[in-house]
């Protein structure tokens, strides 16, 4: 009985033998398959971020070319530039300019009122942000689609439009001669006509509405696609706690929208001095030139109208660098409040 045991365990050893190399064969082909498949994919990913890079490479290439390139005239800002004459032939200043921007009372007065001119327009403009942010909710609750897609259309369509154009609807409709004030006088509301153009009264209020008019419907796209990416089981789970559609808007979208409408709203703080120069350049006269005129508006004066090339090189210099510094700033904060930032 013993050795038949003893034969019948050497017989089952000499049969899983075999059976044992062959599993460990296919565990270790297996392992292999795993290395080979982790270095593909690892190979894939590379792969795939190279692809990506290669996407944003031509933008990378438009900045430099178009915002870090340009940084080289700020040179012309230590020179006393005459042109035609080149830059090489022209006398070094060196800080005469910048002096002369807190030396001189009459240019520190004119400064100032631009500067009050520049953070009253941009003080609005922020002020007033968060008309596009309750235009795209207004637009989202509409429920007649072709509705909805046609004031979305005539809304953002005047963004497309030049502010030449602009100021032509403007003289059509408001001069001294235009629709309105002929429609005003037919109907013998006034005796004489209103100087909507030609005038310095309300001069921020009215830049202001055309700038409302003119960037209304564009403003909201971005919040229109971030509606579009909230989750609607948020809305679902509102309405199972009896929530009804306005409170859904004011717990649920206005919420989810806080994000977006804090990072466009620390980017227009970061260019709060730099509101344009195209509408008020249009807009401007001799009538309403002193509250018109902001900070690009008056470095285009200055530069070209003046022929002060270095001197409004230094005012943009400077204003660039404040810009700069707000940018920073209001990041810090929101940092530090919020926990987010795009720094």
């Amino acid at each position: 009985m013993v050795e038949s045991q003893s034969d019948a365990s050497t017989v089952s050893l000499t049969k899983s033998g075999p059976d044992r190399a062959t599993g460990l064969k296919r565990k270790n082909g297996v392992a292999r398959n795993h290395v080979k498949k982790d270095r593909g994919g690892g190979q894939s990913v590379r792969r795939q971020g190279f692809k990506l890079w290669m996407l944003i490479v031509p933008f990378i290439i438009l900045s430099l070319i178009f915002s870090y390139l340009p940084l080289f005239g700020w040179v012309y800002a230590f020179f006393d530039y005459q042109p035609p004459i080149p830059l090489s032939e022209s006398k070094f200043v060196g800080l005469q300019w910048f002096k002369m921007l807190v030396q001189n009372p009459a240019q520190l007065h004119t400064i100032a009122q631009v500067l009050i001119n520049t953070f009253a327009m941009s003080g609005l403009g922020i002020l007033t942000s968060i008309f596009p942010l309750f235009f795209a909710i207004g637009l989202n609750e509409i429920r007649t689609r072709w509705f909805k897609n046609l004031v979305q259309t005539l809304t953002t369509l005047p963004n497309f439009i030049s502010w030449v154009l602009v100021y032509s609807v403007a003289f059509a409709m408001f001069s001294s001669t235009g629709m309105i004030n002929q429609l005003l006088e037919n109907l013998r509301l006034i005796a004489e006509p209103v100087k909507f153009l030609d005038s310095d009264s309300w001069t921020w209020i009215k830049m202001l509405l055309w700038s409302l008019w003119k960037g209304l419907g564009w403003g909201s796209i971005m919040y229109l696609a971030s509606i579009s990416g909230i989750d609607q089981e948020l809305y679902e789970a509102a309405q199972v706690d009896g929530a009804n559609r306005w409170q859904q808007i004011l717990h649920v979208t206005v919420p989810q929208l806080m994000p977006t409408y804090m990072v466009l709203l620390m980017l227009s703080v970061s260019n709060f001095l730099n509101n344009g120069m195209d509408q008020y350049f249009v807009f401007q006269n001799a009538f309403n030139l002193k509250h018109i005129q902001v900070l690009d508006l008056y470095v285009y004066n200055i530069g070209m109208g003046n022929n002060s090339l270095s001197l409004a090189t230094a005012i943009s210099m400077l204003k660039s660098l404040v810009s700069v510094v707000l940018l920073i700033s209001v990041n810090a904060i929101s940092k530090r409040t919020r926990g987010e930032s795009i720094i």
